[in-house]
């Protein structure tokens, strides 16, 4: 029995002897990495949560009862953008920070203007006399008068008018001789008289009833027709019977007002959103309960120095004659949509003047400065063309206390790498 308690006694110093060598070469190494961990773990100092100038050591609590920040060795942590800002769970609730995720959606605008009716330029006529002359009667002699393409305006007494006449019955009578002779270039030399005596009658404006007459009869007529060259309505009456006229003198004004323009101007931050060929609605005072339709048919080359606006030209349909010129007119430009455009909310960006930035999290509590690239703005969204992905999250309440906390970490850094230099 004595015997066997001697061998377990041997063997029991046997193995702590071969564990204590083991350990000599085993323990060091693992007490390494124990404490290597615990001094990666371990925080450099404590940052006060609301001034990072503020430290303390070991933990400590602020004036408001808010527990100081750990800051950790920036070795062992993932190389972050400078300015990223890690803010307390309960600092976050407390200074109301809210957030909005980066989105693909349409965007769309609706331009409201106020416009003015007009003539259209293209259906207006400014008649003249071709000819001196005095006015001999009147047919048309009153403004606001409907009157009819080819309708007889006046009868006008002009010398001109009646040499001409005379040319063209010379040239009808000589005409009648020489058409039978056997020379050709006289015959060809009367028909060419003949037909530029007419021509030279029609750049006169001598209507083609009374030229037929003239070679029926071939009697000079004293007073000679004037006639409207399109339909519409007579704006303006130049000259009344009796008269005398030059051509530089505006006898008629006639606008054609089955289509109108109307002049809006819009602003400079609205001009990317409209383009030709838009639709837009129209509504007047003086015409309530009903909505004209037209389209936006040109946009002017150039602003209003005065008001900084860009004029834009619309035309209406005006079948009814409703729409009368002068008239002041509410307009509604349904401007196209821009499709799939990654939008934001507007707040959520913070506008310096000289660049676009916004706060996007990273993870829970950080919050990454970005510069953004913006595009078009409505209904309190504003487009991104570049910096930010779709499913991003954007802070959108309490950026600007976030801006100035990255601003202070972002110049501390640069300082700390002067130093470094």
């Amino acid at each position: 029995m004595s015997k066997l308690l001697l061998i377990i006694f041997i063997s029991l110093l046997i193995g702590l002897g071969a564990g204590f060598g083991l350990s000599r070469f085993w323990l060091p190494e693992m007490a390494s990495e124990t404490q290597t961990t615990e001094t990666a773990k371990k925080p450099l100092y404590y940052r006060h949560p609301m001034n990072p100038d503020v430290t303390s050591p070991v933990p400590a609590k602020g004036s408001m009862g808010m527990d100081y920040i750990a800051v950790y060795a920036e070795d062992d942590k993932v190389k972050e953008k400078i300015g990223t800002v890690t803010i307390d769970p309960v600092v976050e609730q407390n200074i109301g920070v809210r957030t909005a995720y980066v989105i693909r959606q349409d965007l769309a605008r609706n331009v409201r203007a106020v416009g003015r009716v007009a003539y259209n330029e293209e259906l207006m006529v400014h008649l003249h006399p071709k000819t001196e002359g005095w006015i001999d009667q009147l047919h048309v002699d009153k403004t606001g008068q409907k009157v009819k393409k080819n309708a007889r305006l006046l009868s006008i007494y002009s010398p001109q008018l009646v040499t001409s006449q005379q040319e063209y019955i010379l040239a009808l009578n000589n005409l009648k001789i020489l058409k039978e002779s056997s020379i050709a270039e006289i015959r060809q030399g009367a028909e060419d008289l003949v037909s530029s005596a007419r021509q030279r009658l029609k750049f006169l404006d001598v209507p083609n009833h009374q030229l037929y007459q003239l070679e029926q009869t071939q009697k000079i007529k004293k007073n000679l027709h004037i006639h409207s060259p399109e339909a519409g309505i007579v704006m303006k009456i130049g000259a009344r019977e009796g008269q005398y006229v030059t051509p530089a003198t505006e006898i008629y004004m006639i606008a054609d007002l089955s289509t109108v323009w109307v002049y809006a101007d819009i602003y400079e931050y609205e001009l990317p959103w409209v383009k030709e060929g838009d639709l837009v609605e129209m509504q007047l005072v003086g015409i309530p309960g009903r909505t004209f339709k037209g389209k936006l048919t040109y946009i002017y080359p150039y602003a209003e120095a005065k008001t900084r606006t860009i004029k834009v030209r619309l035309a209406f349909d005006n079948p009814e004659l409703l729409l009368k010129p002068d008239m002041f007119a509410e307009l509604t430009i349904k401007a196209d949509k821009r499709l799939d455009s990654l939008v934001i909310p507007s707040e959520a960006v913070i506008r310096s003047g000289v660049r676009n930035q916004v706060f996007v999290v990273k993870e829970k509590g950080k919050f990454e400065p970005r510069l953004v690239t913006l595009g078009l703005s409505s209904g309190g969204k504003v487009e991104v063309l570049s910096g930010l992905e779709c499913g991003e999250k954007v802070v959108t309440s309490a950026q600007f206390l976030i801006d100035s906390e990255s601003k202070l970490l972002e110049a501390t850094a640069k300082m700390r790498a002067v130093e470094n230099d």
